[in-house]
């Protein structure tokens, strides 16, 4: 049965977007999206991401397969064109007769809550076009990431590990992912395709763990290079960015107010000092719609 899509960016890094809110399952399977996401015999994606109806009282359940086709928990990127993709597809329906608007009433709704593998995300999107995210409380327990760089209810900070024959120091933060953060003098100098893909599959992580390299500019401006588990190099990785500003803070090399500079583009960083929640605000864009049959 013919599928429509829609392709969507956030940095660069990009998905194809399904409307399955009529199934509480994906209607196509790992393996499809691994040859959905392949750029040279399929659409081409960095992963597959699923509309389904929500649960637990949320609007919307996001789930996504990588190219890989493993099923991270959550996506920072991703969850804002999710936000962006809900809101087109709300805006293309044709809707009853609404009563009219309360005084002080929205003519539309700007945010949705999202329930992920990562609980529940909310997503606001603003005027200006940016989408920002309530990412939630990061966790930074070794058990909670998980990871074997500390005690199992201590905090992986500033710990070293030997990784393609080098000793590197490391902070560890889950945003509902796993995130291993490294500060470098030089983010371009990294070799990221030899490097990356050893520090995913290091027995220290036993959920394997996304990577990110951070080079200091300023207090509140870095510049991030990421390996994704299950993607490998990508533009942009929203998770990866507030788990680089949470790192940044805990070792004093960073304000709470971050701005982070991907390949992709730059994505502003947020993690407020009494609710210790972090927020995240960047674009997303739609690049194509288009229709998949067998």
């Amino acid at each position: 049965m013919p599928i429509e899509f829609a392709k969507y960016h956030g940095l660069g890094n990009d998905f194809i977007l399904i409307d399955n809110r009529h199934s509480s399952e994906p209607v196509i399977t790992p393996e499809q999206a691994v040859d959905l996401c392949d750029r040279h015999f399929g659409i081409g994606a960095d992963g597959v991401i699923f509309a389904l109806p929500g649960q637990n009282d949320t609007d919307y359940t996001m789930r996504i397969f990588n190219s890989d086709g493993s099923e991270p928990e959550m996506c920072g990127n991703g969850i804002r064109c999710l936000a962006k993709f809900i809101a087109d597809l709300e805006g293309s329906e044709i809707h009853p007769p609404q009563p009219p608007l309360a005084k002080g009433g929205s003519e539309s709704k700007t945010e949705y809550r999202i329930h992920t593998g990562a609980g529940v995300i909310i997503t606001e999107l603003r005027s200006d076009g940016q989408v920002k995210v309530d990412m939630g409380v990061p966790r930074l327990l070794a058990a909670e990431i998980p990871t074997t760089l500390a005690a199992a209810d201590a905090k992986a900070i500033d710990v070293p590990i030997k990784v393609a024959d080098k000793s590197w120091s490391v902070t560890c933060v889950s945003m509902g992912n796993p995130h291993c953060i490294t500060f470098v003098e030089d983010v371009s100098a990294v070799a990221l395709e030899t490097v990356g893909p050893q520090f995913e599959h290091n027995k220290a992580f036993p959920q394997r763990t996304n990577t990110e390299f951070i080079q200091v500019v300023r207090s509140d401006y870095v510049k991030m290079r990421v390996w994704e588990r299950g993607a490998g190099v990508t533009l942009a990785c929203g998770t990866g960015a507030c788990a680089a500003v949470v790192a940044g803070v805990l070792v004093g090399k960073c304000d709470r107010a971050t701005a982070v500079e991907l390949p992709g583009g730059v994505l502003e960083i947020e993690w407020a000092e009494v609710s210790g929640r972090i927020y995240m605000t960047g674009p997303a864009q739609r690049v194509f719609t288009g229709c998949m049959s067998d």
